[in-house]
């Protein structure tokens, strides 16, 4: 028997997360949908700490990385504004398969999961980030400021 390595463990956690959030019958719009909703979570908890700059740095080199293996995702030309490249994410992810767009981005999640502990650590990202991957959409509750 073969033990899974830890970031076999953590596509796993993403994907279960994916799921769960896409709905019980998801499909490839759905999963869209779950994987910005997760990501506007994980850049409002690391947006203080590591500043709104650093998580948009961090999710274009995400993007770029995992872009190899599912070069579908690639950007093409200037990257431009955030919103603009999120809105992009979620057409391509929406517009593939069900199995391709949950392993595009649980694979992305991971990928940033990975370089944002090469920059604060392992402890500080799992202090961070747990919660996001454990927490049910509805759960999470933005405070705004009006």
């Amino acid at each position: 028997m073969v033990a899974a390595s830890a970031r076999d463990l953590a596509l796993e956690a993403l994907r279960r997360t994916l799921a769960q959030r896409a709905g019980a019958v998801p499909d490839a719009r759905a999963v869209a949908e779950a994987t910005l909703s997760i990501w506007d979570q994980v850049a409002y908890r690391l947006a203080p700490v590591i500043g709104a700059r650093g998580v948009d740095a961090l999710f274009s080199r995400s993007l770029h990385l995992t872009s190899a293996a599912f070069p579908w995702l690639a950007v093409v030309g200037e990257q431009g504004h955030r919103d603009a490249q999120l809105a992009s994410l979620k057409a391509r992810l929406a517009g593939r398969e069900t199995d391709a767009a949950t392993a595009a981005a649980s694979a992305l999640l991971a990928t940033f999961s990975e370089l944002l502990v090469t920059l604060i650590g392992e402890s500080l990202t799992g202090r961070l980030l747990d919660p996001v991957w454990a927490v049910p959409p509805t759960a999470f509750k933005r405070e705004t400021t009006s």
